[in-house]
């Protein structure tokens, strides 16, 4: 296969993520999720729990000391930079799967690069962050919409577009419709005809 970046944003709880994994073991390519936050947290060489705080708020202040004294700043712009120049390094380096991260965003106009979406109906997600979390349904239900409130206000904030808008999308799958396993294969049928024409 040609060289290939697959963007997989996702609605909380939709399966993004397991289907991401299944897509990048199939295709035999990088996967990379949560383990962007440890990249990052190498690069600014601030802790891990302070990354994961600004990768999901818009607003965290750090502190740093300079010839002045004590100043602060928002941890969050600094990690939004920084995964920008991840991102754009792993693209160029090799073919993978990147769940979430703005990853269309930041990889628009790249031609091997493929956007895809994935959400489903809210109690299909709820259901699924139940077992996954093992939470009352009143409880995961406050969990995804909480959580996809946050995922969409960052998004915004970054790109000042929505998460799910197809206008910067290539492919959009409700994965209720097939189940988790068969979405990845639709996928990766999807990728392999795309890479036919690029």
């Amino acid at each position: 296969m040609k060289h290939i970046v697959v963007n997989i944003g996702c609605e909380y709880g939709s399966g993004g993520p397991e289907i991401g994994k299944m897509v990048a073991s199939d295709l035999g390519i990088e996967y990379y999720d949560r383990d962007l936050v440890d990249k990052v947290g190498e690069a600014l060489d601030v802790d891990r729990t302070l990354v994961e705080q600004a990768d999901n708020d818009t607003n965290v202040r750090f502190s740093f000391d300079t010839s002045l004294g004590p100043r602060t700043g928002n941890l969050t712009n600094k990690v939004i930079y920084t995964q920008f120049d991840v991102i754009r390094k792993m693209a160029q380096s090799r073919s993978c799967v990147i769940i979430g991260r703005c990853g269309n965003y930041i990889l628009e106009g790249v031609t091997d690069s493929i956007n895809v979406f994935v959400y489903a109906p809210e109690e299909v997600r709820v259901r699924a962050v139940m077992n996954e979390e093992h939470l009352s349904e009143r409880k995961a239900q406050e969990v995804t919409r909480s959580r996809d409130r946050q995922l969409h206000e960052r998004y915004k904030y970054i790109t000042g577009t929505n998460r799910g808008d197809r206008a910067y999308r290539d492919l959009m799958v409700d994965s209720s419709v097939l189940g988790w396993a068969r979405t990845a294969r639709l996928i990766e049928a999807f990728v392999e005809m795309a890479t036919e024409t690029r």
